[in-house]
């Protein structure tokens, strides 16, 4: 039995999306999957778009081997309450295998199923979950992170990603392919989170280094080291990283290299230039170098980017 876990304004796709990849996994499995919509109040549930989906209360859960819990807007009130925090604890402590969708990560965090745990969320919340739950060991640029029994998924698309691994740990890689394949998507997406992010998400809210970072892309070619950041912003190294990685949720040398593979990925994928010529453009000096950072943020290299931009 698996359980799908909404609340007032949940996101759509972050419960339809798995509930499809669960009802066609099953049906090449050869064994039909049972799926229940849970919600706090039984009844119509709407989600953040209008369109609204019908729940069984908390208690009439049975016997889950699976719970999912969706994100989305309303995800800070459903985090507060009393009655979704014990049930998704009590799941957990019966051996339930529980996984997050996009923000739902905040309800795993609340019930204090992630502290020390590896975990995701949906990038542009890097910066409030680090600050809200320490104890989390977050890694925001991942589709998805397994901890044991405990997963997560990055935002909304990201959960059909990690329905497909639930599903491939269940029946085999051979039905996640055909799942696949069948919603006409990659069994594996490539690549992280970091590929759909911006220079403008790597800015806080306050812009305290927002000037510093638009700098920065404009002098890539710059060594960019930590110090050389610091001395800029006009703090010591050791309290410019500290504030660097509360205001953005990036070390400021790993937003250095997303801002170096942005410029160079737009290089690769409509100029003609030489692989090397943009490596040197966006301050990876090295086209090794660069290679290896394509491969980390994106699963392929520039040469695959090209070709798949051109048609090829």
């Amino acid at each position: 039995m698996i359980g799908i876990l909404v609340f007032p304004d949940f996101q759509l796709l972050d419960a339809a999306g798995p509930i499809s990849v669960f009802e066609i996994a099953g049906r090449f499995a050869g064994t039909p999957a049972s799926i229940k919509v849970l919600a706090e109040t039984p009844g119509p549930v709407r989600s953040s778009s209008g369109a609204e989906m019908l729940a069984r209360g908390l208690r009439s859960a049975g016997q889950l081997s699976t719970l999912i819990v969706a994100g989305g807007d309303g995800v800070r009130a459903a985090a507060q309450s009393a009655r979704i925090l014990a049930f998704v604890r009590a799941a957990a402590k019966r051996g339930v295998r529980i996984a997050s969708v996009c923000s739902g990560a905040y309800i795993l965090a609340e019930a204090g199923l992630l502290d020390g745990r590896r975990a995701t969320t949906h990038w542009g919340r890097t910066r409030h979950f680090l600050s809200t739950y320490p104890k989390v060991k977050l890694e925001p640029d991942k589709i998805f992170v397994r901890d044991g029994e405990i997963w997560s998924s990055a935002g909304i698309s990201a959960g059909i990603d990690l329905a497909l691994a639930l599903m491939a740990e269940d029946f085999g890689e051979e039905v996640s392919r055909q799942t696949a394949r069948q919603l006409v998507l990659y069994d594996r997406r490539s690549g992280g989170q970091s590929q759909f992010s911006s220079l403008l998400e790597l800015k806080s809210s306050t812009r305290r280094f927002g000037p510093l970072l638009t700098w920065a892309r404009e002098h890539l070619d710059a060594p960019l080291t930590v110090e050389h950041l610091a001395e800029r912003a006009g703090m010591s190294t050791r309290h410019f990283t500290r504030a660097f990685i509360a205001e953005t949720g990036s070390t400021p040398s790993k937003a250095v290299e997303r801002l170096r593979l942005e410029v160079a990925r737009q290089q690769v994928q409509s100029s003609s230039d030489a692989i090397e010529r943009v490596a040197q453009t966006a301050g990876f000096r090295d086209p090794e170098r660069m290679r290896r950072a394509f491969i980390r943020a994106f699963g392929q290299p520039p040469q695959s980017l090209r070709r798949a931009a051109r048609g090829l």
